[in-house]
């Protein structure tokens, strides 16, 4: 992921400037689809809704990176956007799209790159819905490192609950006890940082 990140800048003259106050729903799940964002600054959710109607977080979006792709050609959500604090975004419509992509060829693969990686997450996410929490932890822990190239991984302990469908109670034991094993490290700055990536790999696997 971290492959693609700003690659969209040099075209954001293709887009509107969109910006959106914290708590605010950028799109739903579900309603028709009228384009695509790219994050500029702030903060976003990604939220999945189950069919049994709970919601969990599943992506966090990094500054420089897309959103939304899925809602192209008028294509439903698949997911929902929250911001988690006052955002500037850009906004690409299916006409802008075209466009960029008649001018710029190369930004048609650059998007449907970003598109294949949020629908193989979407994918791995539902794969491992009925897994052990440890595992389900340990999965999203490393897919997280993947886009933040400093090591350190902002954690919010809540959300990661809501992501897992558990309670904080029990992401806190795991973080404990992950380490007590020195597989991370906590940081002062609320952020946690993998020290041994291999032993999560082995968690997933069983």
């Amino acid at each position: 992921m971290l492959y693609l990140r700003y690659k969209f800048e040099p075209y954001l003259s293709y887009a509107q400037v969109v910006h959106i106050k914290k708590n605010a729903i950028i799109y739903r799940q579900g309603e028709p689809g009228r384009g695509f964002f790219y994050l500029e600054q702030g903060g976003v959710n990604i939220v999945l809704l189950s069919d049994n109607g709970q919601e969990r977080i599943v992506d966090y979006v990094p500054i420089g990176t897309l959103l939304g792709e899925h809602g192209v050609n008028k294509s439903p959500y698949l997911t929902s956007a929250i911001a988690t604090s006052s955002t500037i975004l850009y906004f690409f419509s299916d006409e802008a799209l075209s466009k960029m992509c008649k001018n710029h060829p190369e930004t048609s693969l650059l998007f449907t790159n970003s598109l294949i990686y949020k629908v193989r997450l979407l994918a791995e996410i539902i794969a491992f819905h009925d897994s052990p929490v440890e595992q389900q932890m340990a999965h999203y822990l490393l897919k997280l490192i993947q886009v933040h190239d400093n090591g350190n991984i902002p954690i919010d302990q809540t959300a990661l609950a809501r992501y897992i469908g558990t309670s904080r109670n029990t992401v806190n034991k795991i973080f404990q006890k992950w380490k007590s094993l020195h597989l991370i490290e906590f940081s002062q700055r609320g952020t946690i940082r993998i020290t041994d990536t291999d032993k999560l790999k082995e968690i997933i696997g069983g």
